[in-house]
Formats: structure tokens, C-alpha cells, sequence
């Protein structure tokens, strides 16, 4: 069955969800994957095409060694990933700096954040910042 259910929805109406192997983004449930469900792991042909490439591995560790090098409390944005990884050429690199951002918010290991508050990785739109777990009571 689902690993979670849509935030803000509860009983009967609320709509299964899981999350991209590849982008991290939310996947809904869909009628046509009622059989399949539990073979559904990307969110789009795309994804599916691109899975988890050895720069997407590397990109999560850059993220997670930018982190551990700063104080508990600090952020990073994810270019200075890109920038660890490809120097010379990292804008390209961008969009799957983000991509291993939100596979590692879904680890559990990270927050993404905007102007201070956490965000939902899957709608986050514009500058994101990067920030260890902060623990909850």
C-alpha cells in the first residue's frame, strides 16, 4: 500500500502517495495503477530513462560533506554541490543538484528551506538552501 498519504487529507478521500526513485518529486495515485501500484517507482518516462547516474550519487555526497564542513545550524545552496562536482562546468548540473536535494530530504538526512522556513521539496519553486535535519521534540 501507500508509504504515506497526502499531507492535509485524512480518511477515505486521502490519496496514496510515494516518491520519485530518480527526482524525489510526489507521486499521486492513479486509478491506472491500481494493479501496479506497488511496481510504480518514478514519476514520469523521463525519470524512468535517467534513474540515479553515478553524478547524481556524487552530487548527494557533495551536499551532505558541504553540510558536515559548516556548523550544525548552517545552509548551503545547492551550486556550491555543482560547483564541488564540475568546476569548470556546473550549471548544467543545477537541476540534478536539486534532484539529489530532495532524494536526500526524502532520506530523511536534510531540509530544504526558503527564506528560513522548510518547504516542500516537490513544490519548492525558486532559490532553495540546504540544511541538516533539525531534530524534532
Amino acid at each position: 500500500m501507500p508509504e504515506r498519504a497526502r499531507r492535509g487529507r485524512t480518511g477515505p478521500t486521502a490519496v496514496p502517495t510515494k516518491d520519485c526513485a530518480a527526482c524525489g518529486r510526489t507521486i499521486e495515485w492513479r486509478k491506472k495503477w491500481e494493479r501496479s501500484w506497488d511496481d510504480v517507482r518514478y514519476c514520469s518516462d523521463a525519470c524512468r530513462r535517467r534513474r540515479v547516474r553515478p553524478i547524481d550519487t556524487d552530487l548527494e555526497t557533495a551536499i551532505t560533506e558541504l553540510l558536515a564542513a559548516r556548523a550544525h545550524d548552517a545552509t548551503i545552496c545547492p551550486s556550491e554541490a555543482a560547483r564541488r562536482v564540475a568546476p569548470d562546468d556546473w550549471r548544467p548540473l543545477m537541476e540534478p543538484a536539486r534532484a539529489a536535494a530532495r532524494r536526500l530530504v526524502v532520506a530523511g538526512e536534510i531540509e530544504i528551506t526558503q527564506k528560513g522556513h522548510v518547504v516542500d521539496p516537490s513544490t519548492a519553486k525558486g532559490p532553495i538552501r540546504l540544511r541538516r535535519r533539525v531534530p524534532r521534540p
